[in-house]
């Protein structure tokens, strides 16, 4: 029998640089569930955060993070720098 996918959370950590063309401010986050796009993300957002989501889902660890459950994915927009964190939820 396959293990139940991980819930993961896409929180918005910051916004560096710019305003968000979306209006996303620092906090809101998504819950991922079923692992289909949340409603309200852009295409952009959900394009750079879906692998490490996917990943996370599953099981995976990314070596590059102190905490397993946890990592941090850039929106792609070079005028617009949001800092998504993705963090699985182990409960």
């Amino acid at each position: 029998m396959a293990k139940k996918p991980y819930k993961v959370r896409v929180t918005i950590k910051e916004v560096t640089k710019g305003e968000c063309a979306q209006g996303f401010k620092p906090g809101q986050t998504w819950l991922i569930e079923d692992g289909k796009t949340p409603g309200g993300m852009c295409q952009s957002a959900w394009n750079a955060v879906s692998s490490a989501v996917r990943g996370f889902r599953y099981g995976a660890e990314y070596p590059w993070n102190e905490d397993k459950d946890v990592t941090l994915v850039s929106c792609p927009d070079p005028e617009h720098w949001v800092i998504y964190e993705v963090r699985r939820l182990r409960k």
